[in-house]
């Protein structure tokens, strides 16, 4: 499904890139002041990594001195770049496949461009099934359950449940509104 649109007529141009040398802490600074989500690592014009939110997170997670440890300690070194003259769709397509939210745009190794799935669905809304199924949802399996179950046993309210007293979303059981849980204990017939 080529949508005609290239990437690099969508890419950023104006990507923050950083030497190899920065710390952590100023990594975050910069996302902060310049409001990106990642940064270009490079040296010499050539890439050599992409520093992203999370591997932040990660690095604080693990106990790292954030205001020591070089950002080339971190950042994800395999990089998986995207021809300028490929169509935006292949470029979502290679999103999904390599579970990566950024591309950056090489000609000959050297970066011209950064393409973000939020660049793709800007300009081509029609997309964002493909670019969806990237995206992990929280509790998906408990999610999925109250969604089916919606047909069948529907809550009714919010409040405090008439068992426990505990407030939370209620089911009318019988005559009386119950939480999810004192609904499974409840030998009562259930109603809509």
């Amino acid at each position: 499904m080529k949508v005609g649109i290239k990437v690099g007529d969508i890419i950023t141009r104006k990507f923050v890139s950083v030497d190899p040398n920065i710390t952590i802490m100023e990594c975050a600074k910069l996302m902060t002041k310049k409001g990106v989500g990642s940064l270009v690592v490079k040296k010499d014009q050539k890439i050599k990594g992409i520093a992203t939110e999370g591997d932040i997170i990660k690095a604080v997670a693990k106990g790292l001195n954030i205001s020591k440890t070089k950002v080339d300690k971190i950042m994800t070194k395999k990089i998986i770049g995207i021809s300028p003259s490929k169509d935006i769709y292949d470029a979502l397509v290679m999103m999904k496949k390599k579970k990566v939210r950024w591309l950056p745009a090489l000609i000959n190794k050297n970066i011209i461009g950064l393409l973000t799935e939020k660049d793709i669905l800007k300009i081509q809304p029609d997309l964002f099934d493909i670019a969806i199924q990237n995206m992990r949802i929280a509790e998906e399996k408990e999610k999925f359950k109250r969604i089916r179950a919606v047909d069948e046993y529907r809550w009714v309210r919010e409040g405090p449940c008439q068992e426990c007293g505990a407030f939370d979303l209620l089911y009318k059981v019988g005559n009386r509104y119950l939480c999810a849980t004192c609904r499974k204990h409840d030998e009562g017939p259930w109603e809509e």
